[in-house]
């Protein structure tokens, strides 16, 4: 894993303090990776290390995509490094596409937008593992669409029990960075 990307997340995206997260515990750690998944370096950084992640795992992804916001500018970065790669003969091109939270209530209803195909293999996107929750509920929605989960791809694992419980649901996980990468990185709240 990139130290660069280490460091930027600790300097950019982590705080210590007092925190309620989004599942609704107490932490006292708070991750925002947009501060850098959507920083121009964190989107260089990102999209090499998680495509090169995505090709030593071996899985044949056609597309990745999660929940919308957080796994947006990751997939976005994975996407845009796949074609960098293919136009330099390297690789093959990955779609991404965003799960919405809850269907449009206009047009064609979709849940899930961009790319996505029915058959695609797929591997979701997450910003930040701390239950599973988020994940879980892409896969549900791209299983639901004819997507094949191949597995999980967090930027940020909290290390509180999310790989667990997504590897409980039979999902295989791969995580960039752990909170133990970044705890010693972040200055004392």
């Amino acid at each position: 894993m990139s130290s660069r990307l280490i460091a930027l997340l600790a300097e950019r995206s982590a705080k210590r303090g007092d925190f309620v997260l989004a599942s609704g515990r107490r932490s006292s750690l708070y991750v925002d990776c947009r501060l850098t998944t959507m920083s121009p370096e964190g989107q260089v950084l990102i999209g090499r290390a998680a495509l090169a992640a995505l090709r030593d795992s071996g899985w044949p992804v056609d597309a990745v995509g999660g929940l919308t916001l957080g796994a947006d500018p990751i997939s976005y970065a994975i996407a845009h490094t796949s074609a960098l790669e293919a136009e330099a003969g390297t690789g093959g091109l990955v779609r991404s596409f965003t799960v919405r939270k809850e269907a449009k209530q206009h047009g064609t209803g979709k849940l899930i937008e961009g790319p996505f195909q029915r058959g695609d293999q797929v591997v979701v996107v997450e910003d930040v593992i701390t239950t599973g929750g988020s994940a879980l509920k892409a896969v549900e929605a791209i299983r639901a669409a004819g997507g094949r989960i191949l597995g999980v791809l967090a930027l940020v694992d909290r290390e509180e029990g999310g790989r667990e419980a997504l590897e409980a649901a039979g999902l295989k996980v791969i995580s960039l960075v752990t909170a133990s990468d970044l705890l010693p990185l972040i200055a004392p709240a």
